[in-house]
Formats: structure tokens, C-alpha cells, sequence
């Protein structure tokens, strides 16, 4: 049948899905109430080499938690095989408090970045923060790249990327943001979260993707 959908073309869709989403695969499964490892490649072949398809009510519980609806999907579907990637510039998390990487919008400037080709988004200016030390666990772990995009608007409980006009460099989940104060709740439980005075704080800058 000319029309009918592939496993590769199932998968493809979900994998597009997550990142239009701004979430790996694995993020996606997450936010939608599933074992992490639901939509993982290893998850797609079954140990004899047949074809695992995802489930209906795995892909409606993915729809629901992202916001998209059936239609999305088939367009996710009918796209190329291949998610659009775009280059990025690249820097270790370490170096981001160091100055002469942003300007005092949070747009990466100056020389010293990498390039590292990652799913496409709607953001020329955004950048890519390689994860070092074990601060951010579990939602970030050593070697994790975040995409972050500084002219995304940023909403309550999306995770940002925050720097401080004393140079700190820190990635939080936005609780509340007034005019006076920016409300962060830590990734980790062993960490505090933290209140910081707008006057103190440089930018706020949305993570649109990362690489688990």
C-alpha cells in the first residue's frame, strides 16, 4: 500500500515531535508520565531483531503532555526523514561566567566558542552549554549539551539558564519572575533554590533542547 506509514516514518515523527518540544526523546517520555527509556532507540527492535512500534496510548499520553494534536503528528510524518539541524555555538558550562562570551542580553559574542550541529530552532542567537560536574542531577548529567535560546519567552517552570551581573552561571526551573525578583527552583535537591533581585540578574535565558 503506497500510503502506509513505515516504522522508520513512526519513530521519525516521535523523534521530531520531541524536539519540536524541545525535549529528547527521553525528556519527551518523561514529561508525558512514561518510563524514561519508552522512546529510546534500543527500544524500537526487539531483541530478535523485529520491529517494536510505539503504542497508541504512548504516543496520545506524548500529544497531551506536549500540546500537540494528531494532525501535528502527521505533518511531523510527512516531513523529511531527517530532523532540520542547524549550527550552534558551543562552549563548556564552566566557561559561561567568564566574560566576553555574551553581551548583556544574553547573545553569545566573541571568539572561543565551538560548533556542534543540533536539531534546528527558531532562534539564530542560540547556543549550546556543554554540562560539567554533577550539580544538575538528575535532570543534567556531565556531558549533557542544553540548547538555549535567548530570545524564547520564558514562562513558569521552564528551565532557564541564569546569569547574574557578578558572573554566575546557573540552570534552574523558573518558578515566578515579577519585576523585582526571579523565583528558581534547583534541579537538584542537595542545592538550594534561590530568590534573586532583578537588579542583580543579567539575563534569563530559556533551554529549548537537550541531549540525553
Amino acid at each position: 500500500m503506497a500510503n502506509e506509514l513505515t516504522h522508520a516514518q513512526v519513530w521519525s515523527g516521535i523523534d521530531r515531535l520531541a524536539a519540536r518540544a524541545g525535549l529528547s526523546a527521553s525528556g519527551l517520555a518523561k514529561k508525558a508520565g512514561l518510563d524514561p527509556t519508552t522512546f529510546n532507540k534500543s527500544k524500537r527492535v526487539t531483541p530478535d531483531g523485529r520491529a517494536r512500534w510505539p503504542s497508541t496510548e504512548s504516543l496520545s499520553k506524548a500529544l497531551h503532555a506536549t500540546g500537540f494534536d494528531i494532525d501535528t503528528f502527521f505533518q511531523l510524518l510527512t516531513d523529511s526523514s531527517r530532523v532540520a539541524m542547524q549550527a550552534v555555538p558551543l562552549i563548556g558550562f564552566a566557561e559561561a561566567g567568564a566574560g566576553g562570551y555574551f553581551d548583556d542580553g544574553g547573545f553569545p559574542v566573541g571568539k572561543g566558542w565551538d560548533e556542534i550541529a543540533f536539531p534546528a530552532v527558531n532562534d539564530e542567537n542560540a547556543y549550546a552549554l556543554e554540562i560539567s560536574g554533577d550539580s544538575m542531577l538528575p535532570a543534567y548529567r556531565k556531558g549533557d549539551v542544553i540548547i538555549v535560546s535567548p530570545a524564547a519567552p520564558t514562562r513558569r517552570g521552564d528551565r532557564v539558564v541564569v546569569k547574574t551581573k557578578k558572573g554566575e552561571v546557573m540552570v534552574k526551573q523558573l518558578t515566578r519572575k515579577t519585576a523585582k525578583t526571579v523565583e528558581l527552583q534547583s534541579l537538584n535537591a542537595d542545592h538550594p533554590d534561590r530568590t534573586i533581585a532583578m537588579s542583580d540578574v543579567l539575563w534569563v535565558a530559556r533551554i529549548v533542547w537537550a541531549s540525553q
